[in-house]
């Protein structure tokens, strides 16, 4: 392979657009799993330098361990996020949303190590600070990083990027690569470059005003580094209370573009007007002092068309960006990079279809931001800011290519039953079904509820569907398993899907499938951690492929019902317990 390099005529093997998250996260995985390959990195600024996106959601600090650098994030003495608490929709009630059990996190010195409670936590970011510690991260694993370099010009043949010209201290030069990466974030310099169309699969259209405090006060201090970020819904809006460290706190205002036009207010004036009439972050500042960075900003979620050409690819937000209001953004930021990063080292060992490996990273990274964006509009249906929430509802469904009913569409996206392809966890948008669940059942104010429960025959239906491939990311190598799809939907052999499948080889009923169950997790193929969880995967799977219509299930006379199991959601979703905070006026 080095060889091959080497008779290519190329400034580097893969040259990515931007030294931020996506592109420093691609560039060093790249080179940790392909050492030999030269991997340049073009910034335009010079770090460290500010940047909104400061809450991680735990999906992160795996991505960080893989890349080496969790130890050096940890070292920088981030507040560690062990969830968020909601003020949301029409009341003043406060909702913890942990990341760990009833939100027990233990006391233990920093800086700690990537085990126990922390592989469930994730980090708090000075992105000044964040950023420039993954850009050196990046140089030190053998990417050479060339700041304050703008890129003005990129060459294309077709849909082939042939260079790209760049002005580094004033002189214009010429850069070529093999493979191009934009991570330039906004910008989106390659994908617009290339006459990629975005689409707007939403109907919010919102602006952040932000800026930096000094000596604000934490909201809630739990153990050693330890806090939660705090989301609050002014009704017209909401803002965010993100602690960056021992002295510095974000506080921002998203409020819909409408509302900034209709009020005719500067963004100075309501955001100072926002936080001094809230009486939770009024408190927090009593004693602290603004930086005086008021920034103002376009929040508006969009999806590329298309994230890969003939030897491109988007990674960040070039591809995409979803609304802030779950903090998705650098999660999805992440996880593409990887992405990428492991569909370049794939292609260059020739471990699989090099037309398969591109079109498996476009439609998996654009269908993880579309989730996003989808879950990110529901949350927002139950803030007062849609009249007729099942029509908004219906919508989005229809987006989703989904003909419904509104009342079917509100059903639809409450209970979701997404299943994805490349992972044998059932979720949507990264959230597990159960945690969905249970934020729709707190908007909806109805009961918890689930397809399954009662039923008692179960019969597998996969008339219809095609056999195709998923993929499993690991140990920089993409693993390719068998999945059925249908109607845009997606069944992976892999996990509790595919035991489910193998189980209903022929009908079974509830006792049998339930049996069945404990029998396997008592065989001694599950590791201690997976056999205490194998019934929840069991009940979630099995939920989401009935309401994905991969299981039929009905209840007949005589037949035991599926056990209607006691789940404890209050483990991770429940009213606030912080005294100082409900006691705020």
């Amino acid at each position: 392979m080095l060889k091959y390099f080497m008779s290519q005529q190329f400034d580097a093997e893969v040259v990515i657009i931007g030294g931020g998250p996506a592109g420093s996260t691609c560039g060093s995985l790249v080179k940790k799993y392909l050492p030999e390959a030269r991997v340049l990195i073009v910034e335009r600024e010079k770090f460290p330098r500010d940047h909104v996106g400061e809450s991680q959601l735990p999906q992160i600090s795996a991505v960080l361990a893989e890349i080496g650098v969790w130890d050096k994030v940890e070292a920088a003495n981030f507040p560690v996020k062990i969830g968020a608490t909601y003020r949301w929709g029409q009341t003043d009630q406060l909702w913890d949303f942990e990341f760990l059990d009833r939100g027990n996190f233990i006391d233990a010195p920093r800086p700690g190590k990537f085990e126990g409670q922390r592989l469930e936590t994730a980090f708090q970011v000075d992105r000044s600070v964040y950023d420039k510690i993954l850009l050196d991260h990046a140089a030190e694993m053998g990417c050479e990083v060339r700041e304050q370099v703008q890129v003005i010009k990129v060459e294309r043949e077709g849909d082939r990027v042939v260079g790209l010209v760049v002005r580094e201290g004033g002189v214009e030069k010429r850069i070529t690569g093999k493979h191009y990466v934009d991570a330039s974030g906004h910008a989106g310099i390659l994908r617009r470059s290339m006459g990629v169309e975005t689409d707007s699969p939403t109907t919010l259209q919102n602006i952040a005003i932000w800026d930096y405090w000094q000596n604000a006060e934490w909201a809630v201090s739990i153990g050693v580094g330890g806090t939660r970020v705090q989301v609050l819904s002014l009704g017209y809006g909401w803002i965010w209370f993100i602690p960056l460290g021992p002295t510095r706190t974000s506080i921002g205002l998203i409020v819909p573009a409408s509302y900034y036009k209709e009020h005719g207010k500067s963004p100075k004036e309501l955001y100072e007007e926002a936080i001094s009439n809230d009486p939770i972050v009024r408190d927090l500042i009593k004693n602290a002092e603004s930086e005086n960075l008021l920034t103002t900003t376009k929040d508006w979620s969009f999806l590329a068309d298309r994230l890969v050409g003939e030897n491109w690819f988007l990674a960040g937000e070039s591809a995409g960006f979803a609304d802030p209001i779950l903090a998705a953004g650098m999660t999805l930021a992440h996880r593409g990079a990887r992405d990428v990063a492991y569909t370049i080292v794939a292609l260059e060992r020739g471990d699989h279809e090099a037309k398969w490996l591109r079109e498996r990273y476009d439609e998996s990274h654009r269908r993880h931001i579309s989730q996003h964006i989808r879950f990110a509009d529901f949350w927002y249906t139950h803030n007062g800011l849609f009249n007729d929430l099942k029509g908004f509802t219906q919508e989005i469904a229809g987006g989703a290519g989904l003909d419904m009913s509104a009342d079917q569409a509100w059903r639809w996206f409450g209970t979701g039953g997404f299943i994805d392809p490349d992972t044998s966890a059932v979720d949507i948008g990264a959230y597990a079904l159960f945690a969905t669940k249970n934020v729709t059942a707190s908007f909806t104010n109805s009961k918890i509820d689930y397809e399954i429960f009662g039923k008692s025959n179960f019969e597998l239906d996969i008339k219809g569907s095609e056999l195709v491939q998923g993929a499993r990311l690991e140990d920089g190598r993409i693993h390719r398993h068998d999945c059925y799809r249908r109607a845009g939907k997606s069944l992976p052999l892999i996990g509790a899907c595919d035991w489910i499948v193998k189980t209903l080889a022929t009908p079974k009923t509830a006792r049998q499938i339930v049996g069945a169950a404990d029998q396997y997790r008592r065989s001694g193929a599950l590791d201690e951690m997976q056999a205490l969880s194998f019934p929840r995967y069991v009940i979630e799977a099995m939920e989401a492929m009935v309401l994905d219509g991969w299981v039929k299930a009905e209840k007949r006379p005589g037949e035991d019902g599926w056990p209607n199991f006691t789940i404890d959601y209050t483990r991770f979703i429940h009213p606030n317990q912080d005294v100082a905070l409900r006691q705020v006026d």
